[in-house]
């Protein structure tokens, strides 16, 4: 399943987000793609707030892994891959393929470990638009994941 979305604003973005989180369930993974200053931490502070993570989200750009609680019990894990040298060694010495069976994982520069990926999982690409505009297609890839129970 494949739907584009236009964000006018960093509130629609975090809309959007905000829409996602309602039916998540996990585990789930998500990966973000796109450029510096698409969106891609903005939309996961807003997932994981809409998530109910109420202490700061910020980006794990130099920690790797960001592990939140959720009051369900189960973990957001937020990833950032950019500052990784030799990606998928690294990420897999991480230990981040096990993450993919536990809570919510989101990853950002996904396509930095594209090859160890589960394929079950949501993909969004965050592309600029203009000033504050910002194009976001969501691809679900097999099995459909997000559930509305």
């Amino acid at each position: 399943m494949m739907a584009d979305f236009l964000s006018e604003s960093p509130e629609t973005t975090r809309d959007l987000a905000r829409t996602l989180a309602r039916d998540l369930r996990p585990p789930v993974v998500i990966a973000l793609y796109g450029d510096l200053g698409a969106g891609k931490t903005l939309f996961t502070q807003a997932l994981a707030r809409a998530l109910g993570v109420t202490q700061p989200v910020t980006s794990p750009t130099f920690t790797l892994i960001n592990e939140y609680d959720l009051p369900d019990g189960s973990k957001l894990y937020h990833v950032d891959c950019y500052r990784l040298n030799d990606a998928v060694p690294e990420a897999i010495a991480l230990g981040l393929e096990e993450l993919f069976e536990e809570g919510i994982v989101v990853i950002e520069w996904a396509d930095r470990i594209a090859s160890i990926l589960p394929e079950r999982r949501i993909d969004i690409h965050f592309k600029h638009a203009g000033e504050d505009r910002r194009r976001m297609t969501i691809e679900t890839r097999r099995p459909v994941i997000i559930s509305g129970s």
